[in-house]
């Protein structure tokens, strides 16, 4: 999970600067690129003191990432927000090498600034720091390092906290090494409350297993039911094993065929969609494809077919071969 976890974006209540244009394109052929380039070159020769950031954000925003490096490294000194981008930029290597040391060094000044024009993006940085922290990128590895950012970041919980900080003390309060499941439990409640569909799913499956919190097979189907209905592949997978060990086996096969059907290389495309860990995507692929296999060679809510059975259970193995292992372990005791 380490490695996957994602960065915060620039904190930013404003519209992307493509649409922010889109009643000034002219009708003379340039593409869009060309536009927004002349009108924020003109603004910056003008004294407009926010273009440059703005031109470089717009080229942050299109991908164009050496072209937007130029722009931030122009304004580090005087703009926190092109620092902020720099961190996220070097961190990531986008544009650029890798360079971690430096990054941190930018999200450090960030994140302990006291200025005004900064405040906005504290907790984000703090939630960065928290995870080149538990990455040990740019920074010793320190799981202790990782959860006074992530807490910080967090802010109990309050609006400006960072939803995406409240989740991952969500998971690395389950971890085994930092395990703690009422702090897993409250934190992904409280991500929940505030959007996180990955608290959401993560809830769900806490409910079912009685994780820091009493068994409640009701709001665990709430949980999964609601995640799955707004993209979360984790809680399909958990919503099928839900389903199977109720024995209603229709609606298990159902959900299970549909999952199954994501390849490998689908993964990242759904991480990028949803904002979930590709970890556990993967996972909850794997526990539709066991699932899908299990309803095949019993001929559960689904014609018996069990030659397709060793296709899905050889496909659950591809995508996740610790859970399937787990899953094969129930199976052989009689427990799915």
């Amino acid at each position: 999970m380490e490695k996957q976890i994602p960065g915060e974006p620039l904190p930013s209540r404003e519209p992307t600067i493509r649409s922010s244009f889109g009643g000034e394109q002219s009708a003379d052929g340039k593409n869009l690129v060309e536009q927004v380039e002349a009108i924020l070159q003109e603004r910056i020769r003008n004294g407009d003191q926010h273009a440059r950031f703005t031109l470089g954000q717009f080229y942050f925003e299109e991908g164009l990432y050496k072209e937007a490096i130029v722009q931030f490294e122009r304004l580090k000194d005087k703009d926190w927000q092109a620092m902020y981008q720099l961190g996220v930029m070097y961190y990531d290597g986008l544009g650029t090498k890798e360079n971690h040391k430096l990054a941190c060094e930018y999200m450090r000044k960030v994140a302990t600034s006291d200025s005004q024009r900064a405040k906005h993006l504290i907790r984000a940085a703090q939630y960065n720091l928290g995870r080149a922290y538990f990455q040990g990128y740019g920074v010793a590895q320190s799981d202790a390092e990782a959860e006074k950012f992530w807490i910080l970041s967090a802010d109990d919980g309050n609006p400006e906290g960072s939803v995406r900080a409240m989740t991952m003390l969500g998971m690395f309060y389950s971890r085994e090494d930092t395990k703690d499941l009422k702090k897993a439990f409250f934190w992904h409640s409280e991500a929940c409350g505030a959007g996180s569909l990955e608290s959401q799913g993560a809830l769900g499956v806490m409910y079912e297993h009685g994780q820091g919190k009493r068994r409640d097979p009701t709001s665990a189907f709430e949980c999964l039911k609601e995640a799955s209905e707004r993209g979360s592949v984790y809680a399909m997978g958990n919503l099928v094993a839900h389903y199977y060990n109720r024995k209603l086996y229709t609606k298990a096969a159902d959900l299970a065929a549909k999952v199954s059907q994501y390849q490998p290389e689908d993964v990242q495309t759904i991480a990028a969609h949803t904002d979930c860990i590709s970890g556990f995507i993967a996972k909850g692929i794997a526990m539709a494809c066991f699932f899908y296999a299990r309803c095949l060679h019993m001929g559960h809510g689904v014609r018996q077919n069990k030659e397709e059975a060793k296709t899905y259970y050889s496909k659950a193995f591809t995508f996740d071969p610790d859970m399937t292992a787990m899953l094969q372990n129930q199976m052989t005791h009689g427990r799915i």
